[in-house]
C-alpha cells in the first residue's frame, strides 16, 4: 500500500459488565457472559481470574483483560455514547 493509501487502524478495548461466569477447574478456560449495553457476548476470563458477577472488565478481541471500577466504566461508556451520538448526527 502506498503512503497515500495508508489508513490508520485502531483497536478499541471497551468496558462490559460481567453478568455470569462459567467456572472451570482450569482458570485458563474460565469464561463469562459480558453485557455491552444489552449486547451479550461470551468472553474468556483467563486474564482476570478474580472476576465476579457485576464487575466491569475491559474487553479486547474476546478476552477480558482487566477489571475496572464502576465509576471508570460508567465514565467510559458515557463518553463512547457521546461519540456515537455525534457521529450519527454528523451523518444525517
Amino acid at each position: 500500500m502506498s503512503s497515500s493509501q495508508e489508513r490508520s487502524i485502531m483497536c478499541l478495548a471497551v468496558p462490559g459488565k460481567i453478568i455470569s461466569i462459567n467456572h472451570h477447574e482450569n482458570p485458563l478456560l474460565q469464561t463469562g457472559r459480558v453485557s455491552f449495553g444489552g449486547v451479550i457476548k461470551e468472553m474468556s476470563l483467563a486474564y482476570i481470574p478474580t472476576a465476579k458477577v457485576d464487575d466491569y472488565a475491559i474487553v479486547h478481541a474476546g478476552f477480558a483483560i482487566s477489571l475496572l471500577n464502576i465509576e471508570e466504566a460508567e465514565s467510559t461508556l458515557t463518553y463512547l455514547q457521546q461519540i456515537s451520538e455525534r457521529n450519527i448526527s454528523r451523518n444525517q
